[in-house]
């Protein structure tokens, strides 16, 4: 036998209906509230919003699961393919400047004041430790924007993830 969870507000008298949405009657003399089956209303609940609750946000109303999953896997597929190609080309320019920077200094073209450099690196150091106890307003504001967002898009999100993945190894 299939056990029914019952979940109600009681206040005077309670009227039970299986299977129905919780509603509030009133009368001139007595209220009554009717009981919601859980069971049946988390059957006819999708499975995103059981997990992820009712605010899964305005592309899950929109599109089905497979949509949603296809759109993030494919942009994030290009976002990180992208990121791998610039990311190869970056790195090949700041470690092509150093080894410049080297050779020259090796051959003598320039003159490197090393004492000065392990100075401001110091400094920098230092700064940097000021600042990073306590980030601006605008990052944290960032942040629960972002937070919000994949929240609210998590199938896109998760599928946009995946993709970036795939693009990095790809």
């Amino acid at each position: 036998m299939q056990e029914v969870t019952l979940l109600c507000l009681l206040e005077k008298h309670i009227r039970v209906k299986t299977g129905e949405m919780a509603e509030k009657r009133t009368n001139k003399d007595e209220e009554t509230f009717d009981v919601m089956d859980l069971a049946e209303y988390a059957k006819r609940q999708r499975w995103w919003n059981r997990v992820f609750g009712n605010n899964s946000g305005p592309i899950a109303e929109k599109y089905s699961v497979a949509t949603q999953l296809a759109i993030g896997g494919v942009t994030g597929w290009c976002a990180g393919f992208l990121f791998k190609k610039v990311g190869k080309l970056a790195a090949s320019a700041v470690g092509g400047g150093f080894f410049l920077l080297q050779v020259a200094n090796h051959t003598g073209y320039i003159k490197v004041d090393w004492k000065r450099v392990e100075q401001d690196m110091n400094m920098a150091k230092k700064q940097l430790k000021l600042n990073a106890e306590k980030p601006p307003a605008e990052v944290r504001t960032k942040v629960d924007e972002v937070t919000t967002f994949v929240k609210r898009n998590i199938v896109l999100t998760g599928g946009f993830a995946g993709g970036f993945l795939i693009g990095l190894a790809s």
